[in-house]
Protein backbone atom coordinates (compact mmCIF):
# COMPACT_ATOMS: atom_id res chain seq x y z
CA UNK A 1 0.00 0.00 0.00
CA UNK A 2 1.52 3.58 -0.48
CA UNK A 3 1.77 6.15 1.44
CA UNK A 4 -0.84 8.09 0.39
CA UNK A 5 -3.26 5.35 0.28
CA UNK A 6 -1.93 4.72 4.23
CA UNK A 7 -2.83 8.14 4.59
CA UNK A 8 -6.13 7.94 2.59
CA UNK A 9 -6.92 5.12 5.22
CA UNK A 10 -5.93 6.93 8.34
CA UNK A 11 -8.50 9.56 7.36
CA UNK A 12 -11.59 7.05 6.57
CA UNK A 13 -11.15 5.04 9.33
CA UNK A 14 -10.87 7.78 11.59
CA UNK A 15 -7.39 7.76 12.64
CA UNK A 16 -7.53 3.42 11.85
CA UNK A 17 -10.01 3.58 14.41
CA UNK A 18 -12.37 1.75 11.98
CA UNK A 19 -10.15 -1.28 11.48
CA UNK A 20 -11.29 -2.40 15.02
CA UNK A 21 -11.95 -6.27 14.60
CA UNK A 22 -15.56 -5.87 16.24
CA UNK A 23 -18.09 -2.94 15.78
CA UNK A 24 -15.98 -0.79 13.83
CA UNK A 25 -18.82 2.04 13.48
CA UNK A 26 -18.96 2.38 17.05
CA UNK A 27 -15.41 2.41 17.69
CA UNK A 28 -14.93 4.53 14.77
CA UNK A 29 -17.77 6.95 16.68
CA UNK A 30 -15.04 7.30 19.46
CA UNK A 31 -13.20 9.54 16.83
CA UNK A 32 -15.98 11.99 16.73
CA UNK A 33 -16.23 11.71 20.53
CA UNK A 34 -12.56 12.82 20.54
CA UNK A 35 -12.94 15.74 18.44
CA UNK A 36 -16.06 17.27 20.41
CA UNK A 37 -14.22 16.70 23.60
CA UNK A 38 -11.06 18.63 22.03
CA UNK A 39 -13.53 21.46 20.55
CA UNK A 40 -15.08 22.18 24.29
CA UNK A 41 -12.94 25.10 24.87
CA UNK A 42 -14.29 26.07 21.61
CA UNK A 43 -15.70 29.51 21.23
CA UNK A 44 -18.46 29.19 19.61
CA UNK A 45 -18.58 25.85 20.12
CA UNK A 46 -21.64 24.60 17.66
CA UNK A 47 -19.94 26.64 15.24
CA UNK A 48 -16.71 24.96 15.21
CA UNK A 49 -18.38 21.70 15.63
CA UNK A 50 -20.35 22.10 12.74
CA UNK A 51 -17.71 23.46 10.68
CA UNK A 52 -15.67 20.16 11.62
CA UNK A 53 -18.92 18.47 10.35
CA UNK A 54 -18.67 19.88 7.19
CA UNK A 55 -15.21 20.25 6.40
CA UNK A 56 -15.30 16.03 7.39
CA UNK A 57 -18.28 15.48 5.15
CA UNK A 58 -16.57 16.95 2.22
CA UNK A 59 -13.44 14.83 2.84
CA UNK A 60 -15.80 11.53 3.39
CA UNK A 61 -17.29 12.54 0.16
CA UNK A 62 -14.66 12.83 -1.71
CA UNK A 63 -12.33 9.67 -0.33
CA UNK A 64 -15.57 7.12 -0.56
CA UNK A 65 -15.24 6.36 -4.21
CA UNK A 66 -11.45 5.28 -3.02
CA UNK A 67 -12.42 3.11 -0.42
CA UNK A 68 -15.31 1.52 -2.27
CA UNK A 69 -13.03 1.19 -5.36
CA UNK A 70 -10.68 -0.48 -2.69
CA UNK A 71 -13.19 -2.70 -1.12
CA UNK A 72 -16.92 -2.49 -2.41
CA UNK A 73 -20.02 -0.36 -1.38
CA UNK A 74 -19.80 1.38 1.73
CA UNK A 75 -17.41 -0.66 3.35
CA UNK A 76 -17.15 -1.20 7.03
CA UNK A 77 -13.88 0.52 7.73
CA UNK A 78 -15.23 3.86 6.20
CA UNK A 79 -16.20 5.25 9.78
CA UNK A 80 -15.60 9.14 9.01
CA UNK A 81 -19.37 9.09 8.27
CA UNK A 82 -19.70 7.94 12.10
CA UNK A 83 -17.79 10.94 13.12
CA UNK A 84 -20.02 13.66 10.86
CA UNK A 85 -22.91 11.92 12.24
CA UNK A 86 -21.91 12.33 15.58
CA UNK A 87 -20.73 15.90 15.55
CA UNK A 88 -24.31 16.69 14.35
CA UNK A 89 -25.56 14.94 17.30
CA UNK A 90 -23.52 16.66 19.16
CA UNK A 91 -23.54 20.61 18.10
CA UNK A 92 -25.14 22.05 20.74
CA UNK A 93 -24.93 26.24 21.29
CA UNK A 94 -23.12 25.27 24.69
CA UNK A 95 -19.80 23.25 25.11
CA UNK A 96 -21.69 19.41 26.20
CA UNK A 97 -21.35 17.47 29.47
CA UNK A 98 -19.98 14.20 29.74
CA UNK A 99 -23.42 13.37 30.23
CA UNK A 100 -24.04 14.90 26.82
CA UNK A 101 -21.45 13.04 25.25
CA UNK A 102 -22.49 9.73 26.57
CA UNK A 103 -26.25 9.73 25.62
CA UNK A 104 -25.88 11.55 22.38
CA UNK A 105 -23.49 8.32 21.51
CA UNK A 106 -25.90 5.95 22.74
CA UNK A 107 -28.77 7.88 20.73
CA UNK A 108 -26.64 7.94 17.52
CA UNK A 109 -25.72 4.83 17.40
CA UNK A 110 -29.23 3.75 18.21
CA UNK A 111 -30.42 5.43 14.82
CA UNK A 112 -27.41 4.85 12.90
CA UNK A 113 -27.98 1.07 13.26
CA UNK A 114 -31.68 0.89 13.46
CA UNK A 115 -32.01 3.45 10.34
CA UNK A 116 -35.69 4.44 10.50
CA UNK A 117 -36.85 6.58 7.19
CA UNK A 118 -35.74 8.33 5.40
CA UNK A 119 -32.32 7.15 6.70
CA UNK A 120 -31.77 3.81 4.44
CA UNK A 121 -33.31 5.31 1.95
CA UNK A 122 -30.52 7.65 2.44
CA UNK A 123 -27.78 5.09 1.42
CA UNK A 124 -29.30 4.57 -2.40
CA UNK A 125 -27.23 8.28 -2.90
CA UNK A 126 -24.97 8.44 -5.99
CA UNK A 127 -20.82 8.23 -4.51
CA UNK A 128 -20.07 9.36 -1.51
CA UNK A 129 -23.17 11.06 -0.56
CA UNK A 130 -24.57 7.35 -0.03
CA UNK A 131 -22.16 6.56 2.51
CA UNK A 132 -22.21 9.93 4.37
CA UNK A 133 -25.54 11.52 4.38
CA UNK A 134 -28.00 8.40 6.41
CA UNK A 135 -24.94 9.22 9.41
CA UNK A 136 -25.96 13.04 8.90
CA UNK A 137 -30.08 12.26 9.71
CA UNK A 138 -29.05 9.83 12.00
CA UNK A 139 -27.51 12.68 14.01
CA UNK A 140 -30.30 14.67 13.20
CA UNK A 141 -32.62 12.21 14.72
CA UNK A 142 -30.07 12.06 17.76
CA UNK A 143 -30.02 15.50 18.17
CA UNK A 144 -33.68 15.96 18.37
CA UNK A 145 -33.98 13.05 20.86
CA UNK A 146 -31.60 15.29 23.05
CA UNK A 147 -33.74 17.35 22.45
CA UNK A 148 -36.86 15.70 23.66
CA UNK A 149 -35.07 14.60 26.52
CA UNK A 150 -34.42 18.30 27.93
CA UNK A 151 -37.65 18.39 27.68
CA UNK A 152 -38.89 15.47 29.70
CA UNK A 153 -36.18 15.57 32.07
CA UNK A 154 -35.92 19.57 32.69
CA UNK A 155 -32.61 19.00 35.56
CA UNK A 156 -30.92 16.91 33.68
CA UNK A 157 -27.36 17.76 32.38
CA UNK A 158 -28.50 17.53 28.54
CA UNK A 159 -29.76 21.37 27.55
CA UNK A 160 -27.82 22.65 24.84
CA UNK A 161 -29.57 25.81 25.04
CA UNK A 162 -28.80 26.52 28.63
CA UNK A 163 -26.46 30.14 28.45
Amino acid sequence: MSFLDRCKLGIVTSGFLGLAPVAPGTVGTLGGVAIAWALIGASPYAVWVLVAAVLLYLVGRSLAPWAEGQHGKDPQFFVLDEVVGYLVTIAWVRPPTFLTLAVGFLAFRLFDVWKPAPIRRLETLPGGDGIMADDVMAGIYAFATLLVLRLLFPGADVNPWEL
